[in-house]
């Protein structure tokens, strides 16, 4: 599988975005998932550059979280902003992304960002609960590159 078009199925798409509204519907912070065919640099770097280029780092308690995924290239990274890599555990994306590992491995894929999706949402959660105020500050759509 190396089209991005053939990574999920729009039915797959609507239930990450839906794990993504979900999980953000009790906290400040921002969850997106960003994929693209490939990347000519390292899958972090390439990461960050899209963390900046979707304006996660705008956030007002930078608490923005991104799962990148490259297809062709069978490589995912999950990144935070400064605010929830803070108070999260060392480990946490390390063992988020395991989770999520196991369930590509099988390819099943919807699962393995959901379930990613739904452990990032947690911690948000927990860390950065919804206020009286609060405003979806970033598209849940899934990006494409």
């Amino acid at each position: 599988m190396s089209k991005v078009e053939d990574f999920l199925t729009p039915e797959e798409e609507q239930a990450i975005v839906e794990a993504i509204r979900l999980a953000e519907k009790e906290t400040s912070g921002e969850i997106r998932v960003h994929i693209e065919k490939t990347t000519s640099i390292a899958a972090f770097d390439r990461a960050m550059e899209v963390f900046h280029l979707l304006k996660m780092d705008a956030t007002a308690l930078k608490n923005g979280v991104l799962i990148y995924v490259a297809v062709k290239d069978h490589q995912f990274v999950i990144c935070g902003d400064k605010g929830i890599n803070d108070v999260v555990a060392d480990d946490f994306w390390d063992s988020t992304k395991e989770i999520m590992a196991a369930h590509f491995k099988n390819g099943n894929f919807r699962q393995g960002l959901v379930d990613g999706i739904r452990k990032a949402g947690a911690q948000l959660q927990r860390y950065f609960p919804c206020a009286d105020d609060d405003t979806d500050e970033l598209s849940n759509e899934i990006s494409k590159g």
